[in-house]
């Protein structure tokens, strides 16, 4: 087998713009992702309102468009005016979902506060487990209208006197999930999410919704259910919510490396689904899609079963995150990265201590996990056209996927900066992988870098006490062989970005 692989790009051969929603995230309330995450009060990086300023400092480094709040499997019941109103009056409520007490400490405006200080948008999402329609219309009343009623002038009694705009909303979430409170049938959460939709877009028509898609792509209903709801809800929504999360259980690192194979049959088979229910109504509206979680998840299993119930913030879902799982999540961006004609929205799950890319240490530090890296970058250079991708590359077999390329790429055309980035995974455990690249179509152009995230050590993860662990260089080796021809060796097990500037 000859270990070398090849990629061509041409500026026409466009699959779609980039919304800079697809490098969203989430924050729900579970675990530390608010309570010692985002919100801290007292902790000597605390500001007036009890936000960590140095987690506020790596958020903004993802530069991250949009979070979806507050849940999750937790909204499903979420009484949303718990969180309103003077703090001494607020009540603390159990939470079934992860079965800890809910102080509402941090609620509806205090993370709006804390999403103008991020720099970022909310995805809202609205109960539709325990409550309904009725619920919906009055928080976005609350939340967008800007005067006059009585929810908007609560609002401004509560000290907000613009209205928060928020533009984006979950109808529920997983609402097919056994686990869920209020779990329905396709047919009965399409009814509910139907009337939910309307009632939401005569209070304020220019929010977008977004539709609950199956739990994962492993659920016996798939994608049936997308077909049903989609039905019901097709001239009222925008998008259909997809989640997954992968873990190497099984120690199997060439398997593991290869299930973004999977998300892309995914995403694909939701196209498909949403297609065929706008064919099928001959409708013009084409449903997007919003991948609203997807993470790696398998670490903090075991640990999550020895958990007390009804505690405040107990440390759940704190994955520790090595270097072979932030080349999946690279992998994985790659993967949506390559349907951004279709994925317009999509949510790492989550942002600050849960399953997340930022840990903190309650009253201490806060650092970068691994995955921190492919994200940011993606985030950062990622803005643009995605280009077509074509690629020869030697492949392989695994457990549960065979013809696996060793490169795994795509590449942003940033017409304004003049630039072209392009990302890569070699999936190879052992051996660099030289890589072509032609850009024919552009003519001229030059490296500006490439950055390189590689660690002899799979299983190397940051911890407080070596934050540093796993970091990306910028030592890449990719030059220009002539004008528009590139090479580059990229390492064994390497996440790779190449920015080029074209002349």
């Amino acid at each position: 087998m000859s270990m070398k692989a090849s990629m061509i790009i041409d500026k026409d051969f466009k699959i779609g713009e980039v919304d800079s929603r697809i490098y969203g995230s989430f924050i729900e309330h579970l675990g530390r992702a608010v309570y010692g995450g985002i919100y801290e009060p007292g902790h000597p990086q605390a500001d007036e309102q009890g936000f960590r300023a140095d987690v506020l400092e790596l958020v903004k480094g993802l530069d991250v468009p949009i979070v979806r709040y507050p849940g999750g499997n937790f909204v499903s019941g979420y009484n949303w005016e718990d969180g309103i109103g003077p703090l001494e009056g607020r009540k603390k409520r159990l939470d079934l979902a992860w079965r800890t007490i809910e102080p509402n400490l941090v609620g509806l405006n205090e993370f709006m506060d804390w999403c103008r200080k991020a720099n970022t948008e909310a995805m809202m999402a609205v109960n539709l487990g325990t409550r309904g329609p009725d619920e919906a219309r009055d928080i976005i009343e609350y939340s967008n209208i800007k005067g006059g009623t009585y929810w908007s002038d609560l609002r401004i009694s509560h000290g907000y006197k613009a209205p928060h705009n928020i533009k984006t909303w979950c109808l529920g979430n997983e609402m097919d999930g056994p686990w869920q409170i209020g779990s329905k049938t396709a047919a009965e959460y399409g009814r509910a999410a139907c009337e939910t939709a309307k009632v939401m877009k005569w209070v304020d028509p220019s929010i977008e919704l977004v539709a609950c898609g199956s739990s994962s792509l492993t659920m016996p209903t798939f994608p049936e259910w997308e077909a049903t709801v989609l039905e019901h809800t097709y001239d009222h929504v925008d998008y259909i919510s997809l989640h997954q999360y992968y873990g190497n259980r099984d120690k199997d690192t060439a398997n593991f490396l290869a299930q973004s194979m999977g998300m892309d049959r995914f995403i694909n088979t939701v196209i498909s689904t949403a297609d065929y229910i706008q064919a099928k109504k001959r409708g013009k509206k084409k449903i997007n899609l919003s991948f609203d979680e997807w993470n790696v998840w398998y670490h903090s299993n075991e640990a999550d079963r020895k958990i007390e119930p009804w505690s405040i913030a107990p440390p759940q879902l704190e994955d520790i995150y090595n270097h072979e799982d932030a080349l999946l999540v690279g992998c994985m961006l790659i993967s949506m990265l390559k349907r951004a004609d279709r994925v317009k929205m999509a949510c790492l799950a989550q942002l600050v201590n849960v399953i997340a890319p930022i840990m903190t240490a309650n009253g201490g530090a806060a650092w970068k996990q691994t995955i921190y890296y492919p994200y940011m970058h993606t985030s950062v250079f990622g803005r643009g056209t995605v280009l077509v991708p074509l690629i020869k590359s030697p492949k392989y077999d695994a457990k549960d996927y065979t013809d696996v390329p060793y490169l795994e790429a795509v590449a942003v055309h940033n017409e304004d900066k003049s630039e072209v980035t392009i990302f890569a995974v070699n999936r190879h455990l052992e051996e660099a992988l030289p890589l072509e690249l032609d850009l024919r179509s552009f003519g001229e152009c030059r490296v500006i870098e490439h950055i390189v995230l590689e660690n002899d050590d799979l299983k190397a993860s940051n911890t407080i006490d070596a934050q540093d662990r796993v970091k990306p260089h910028t030592g890449g080796n990719a030059a220009i062989s002539s004008n528009s021809q590139i090479q580059a060796i990229l390492g064994k097990a390497s996440w790779n970005v190449i920015r080029l500037k074209l002349v």
